[in-house]
């Protein structure tokens, strides 16, 4: 089963486990939120995961946290 949870997330049971996840990617929402929460900057994390993250990820995954 698929759900999309916005623009830029969705959980399916048929990748990570139906853990929330980016469109098209296996990375996972709480690994973005964690890395934010160590203080690692926006502009670093989409460095490190160019080009399947942007800064609209980053906005869609505190909206989806908050």
């Amino acid at each position: 089963m698929r759900i999309e949870i916005n623009k830029h997330i969705v959980a399916d049971s048929k990748i990570c486990g139906g853990t929330p996840t980016f469109k098209g990617t296996r990375i996972m929402i709480w690994q973005i939120l964690e890395l934010l929460a160590t203080d690692v900057t926006r502009e670093k994390i989409i460095k490190d995961y160019f080009p399947a993250l942007t800064k609209e990820h980053i906005k869609a995954a505190l909206n989806y946290a908050a």
